[in-house]
Order: C-alpha cells, then structure tokens, then sequence
C-alpha cells in the first residue's frame, strides 16, 4: 500500500545530513499540515581540538530555507520542554540551578523559566559577551552567577 502519510519533520543533530535528507524533508513539508520542528538553534558547537561543527540550527535553517517554513524550535531557550515538565511533576523553577555554557541559549532558557542561571566558561560563550549584554540592557541574557569551569561549581558544592 502507500506509505503512511508523514505528519512531522523533526530536525535534530545529525553528522550524516545530506541533501537527499533535505530533499525529502522538503517534500514532505509540501503538506501545509506537516509540522516542521527543531531541537534547537544552536549555529555551531565546539571540539576539543577548538575547531567548531555545525549545529542543529544550521541544519534547521536549510530546511527553513528550502522548504520555506519556519520550524517550531522546543529545545532552549524555548520554555515549551519545561512548561511540559511542570505540567506533570510540582517543581519549584526559583529552587532550580540552570547551568551552561551558551549565553544565547541556557542561560536565556533559565531566566525565561524563572530559574537561577550560571554560566561555565569552557564552552561556547565568554565573560566578555556577558559583561557586553549587561551594558547593553540584555539582562535576559546575563547570568546570575559564572564559573570556570564544572570542576569549580563541584568544589563550591562540596564546602
């Protein structure tokens, strides 16, 4: 018979994305009831090495732009995963530590939420980028509290 009908494309990390995946995610979303969705926005991601490898955004962004739809993102800084959680379990978002390393997308994601924010600087995002939101009124997305790194959140933890 035919194939079932395809009611979403879902966009997430994916080292093998290739342009016969773009294409048939396109065809798909030809559908106007297909929902088109991402796990997030994030452009790049670093390695080890200080080299950086495409995102989920960059992915989600070619499927946008040659499908020509907007993707409904519910990764961060989106609130729409925790609104799910807090719809099942009582948690309390002002006893909650939100902790990462992009300020664009974890520690937005925690002030959105309600939550106390902390940024580790050995990843994505520097102190300089933070002080430069703080000046420029972007409390949204400046956190709370910064470490170096997890090792010194987990000694700070343990006194």
């Amino acid at each position: 018979g035919a194939a079932p009908r395809v009611r979403a494309v879902l966009v997430g990390y994916d080292e093998h994305f290739s342009f016969a995946k773009l294409s048939e995610a396109c065809a798909h979303l030809r559908d106007p009831d297909c929902l088109l969705v991402a796990t997030d926005r994030d452009p790049w991601h670093p390695l080890s090495d200080g080299s950086r490898t495409p995102g989920t955004g960059s992915l989600a962004a070619a499927v946008e732009t040659a499908s020509g739809r907007q993707a409904l993102v519910v990764g961060k800084p989106s609130p729409y995963m925790f609104e799910c959680i807090t719809e099942h379990f009582s948690v309390d978002p002002a006893r909650m530590l939100m902790v990462g390393d992009r300020l664009e997308t974890d520690i937005l994601f925690g002030h959105r939420c309600g939550m106390t924010t902390l940024l580790t600087l050995t990843g994505v995002s520097r102190l300089e980028e933070a002080q430069a939101y703080l000046a420029s009124g972007q409390l949204d997305l400046v956190p709370h509290y910064y470490v170096e790194s997890i090792a010194d959140l987990m000694e700070g933890l343990e006194d």
